[in-house]
Order: structure tokens, then sequence, then C-alpha cells
């Protein structure tokens, strides 16, 4: 054999480990596929149910705010009814009643002092933090 000839075989063999390597490659890439294939296929099957599901659990949310939203505008309503209605109370019995309060309490002070009225003197008003002026003090002392 001469030197081309060996040179010949060698460059065959390579192509052939080369060849056989990138068949391995190929293989191992075509069960790639296939398993992600697969996991997409199963990925859909059950991301369809769960996003008829999300969308269901959506329209119902969006219902009951729509409740919600009628009920605090109904509640809004009655505070502002309810508000009208203490004014309008406040402004009918509250002057006359203050005037009927106020008059029985001058009652009720003017009974009190007639019959306190007696052998004592007329209490004096207590003012906080002013001082009995000296003669005062000796008196009560003694």
């Amino acid at each position: 054999m001469s030197g081309g000839e060996v040179a010949g075989i060698l460059v065959a063999v390579f192509w052939a480990i080369l060849v056989s390597f990138l068949a391995v490659v190929l293989v191992r890439l075509a069960q790639t596929l296939r398993t992600t294939t697969k996991l997409v296929a199963d990925v859909t099957d059950q991301a369809v149910p769960l996003l008829a599901d999300a969308s269901t659990a959506v329209r119902s949310a969006q219902t009951q705010l729509e409740r919600v939203d009628a009920i605090a505008t109904d509640v809004q309503e009655v505070t502002s009814n309810a508000s009208a209605l203490s004014t309008t109370v406040a402004s009918t019995f509250g002057g006359p009643l203050v005037k009927v309060a106020a008059f029985g309490y001058g009652v009720r002070q003017a009974l009190g002092r007639k019959a306190d009225a007696g052998p004592e003197s007329p209490r004096r008003p207590v003012i906080v933090g002013r001082t009995v002026p000296a003669a005062r003090r000796r008196k009560r002392k003694g």
C-alpha cells in the first residue's frame, strides 16, 4: 500500500466516525423533539380548560362587582336621604326643644335657689388659680 491509499483509508474512517457521531446526535434530537411535542400537546390539553375556568371566574367577578356597585350607589342615596332627614328634624325640632330645655333648666334653678335661700350667705363662684386674700386666710385659720 502506498501513502495515498493509507491516507484515503484514514479519511474514510474519519468520515465514518463523523457520520456515526452525527447520526447519534440526530437520533437524540429527534427524541427530544418528540418529547417536546408531547409536552406541548399535554400543556395545551390542560390549558384550554383552565382558560375556560378563568374566563368563568372573571365573568362571575364582573357580575359581583356590578352588584357591589349597585349596593354602594343605594347606600350613598340612603346616606344622603338620612342626612337630609336629620337636617330637617334638627331645624324643625331642634330650636323649640332647646328653648324648652333651657326653660326647664331655668325653672329648676329658680326653684332650687328659692328652696336654698336661707340663713347662709350666697355662694361665691370659685375661680381656679386665684388665691384667697391674706385677711380672709387668717379668718379661716383661726
